[in-house]
């Protein structure tokens, strides 16, 4: 009987979480009501708030079950034994990739890391630093087998690192880049300029110079700037 309850409960969970997120993509997370989000989960309002106090609570549930998935897939994907360069630009691009799926999911999510409310900031600190715990993996990988100095900082480099992955979804988000391999190309060069130098550019594989002078081009074409 224990088992048909919570396998009941999982259920009107998920059921919340997967309205949460339809209607958060329509209509907007801040315009979006919990009457709105009982009707369309088939629930009572009062019921909503039995498993979930806000909404920012419901949209952080459904992060934490999609980071699980993402970094699974990554895990899958990611050469351990490729360049320090390669590995980073595929773990940020992979959660870039993820994050933006859903335009309004990205930006809530951006907004929660960055800026998480009084009642969402443990969940939202927990969150980041999964992420932040695999770029931790990858850099001490990376210094076992003597890419990467052992007098390098990882705390120092993990927050420069992560910066960079936080203004590549906002160039995203802001249009200055329009698809998936304009960010591949933006990470790399910023990737390769923190780790070896505001020279690195210019030893970089030709595709890689030829793309960045693209996006440089239409950044100032768009901005009405002068090079």
């Amino acid at each position: 009987m224990n088992g048909v309850r919570e396998r009941r409960k999982l259920e009107t969970r998920k059921a919340i979480v997967a309205a949460a997120v339809k209607l958060f993509a329509e209509k907007g997370f801040e315009q979006t009501s919990m009457n709105e989000l009982a009707r369309e989960a088939g629930v009572g309002k009062g019921t909503i708030y039995g498993y979930f106090a806000t909404k920012n609570e419901i949209f952080l549930a459904y992060c934490e079950a999609e980071i699980d998935f993402a970094f699974a897939a990554l895990d899958r994907k990611r050469d351990e034994e490729a360049p320090l360069v390669e590995q980073l630009v595929a773990l940020m691009l992979g959660q870039i990739t993820y994050v933006t799926n859903n335009h309004e999911f990205g930006r809530i999510f951006v907004r929660e890391m960055l800026f998480p409310g009084k009642n969402s900031r443990l969940s939202s600190r927990d969150l980041e630093m999964r992420y932040l715990d695999k770029l931790g993996e990858v850099l001490g990988r990376a210094q076992e087998r003597g890419e990467l100095s052992t007098e390098c900082d990882l705390i120092l480099m993990i927050a420069q690192l992560h910066a960079l992955y936080i203004l590549a979804i906002s160039v995203y988000y802001q249009g200055d880049i329009k698809t998936l391999d304009e960010v591949e190309i933006f990470l790399h060069v910023l990737i390769l300029q923190t780790l070896q130098g505001t020279t690195a550019l210019a030893g970089a594989d030709a595709s890689v110079r030829g793309g960045w002078d693209a996006l440089k081009q239409r950044f100032f074409e768009q901005r009405k700037l002068e090079q």
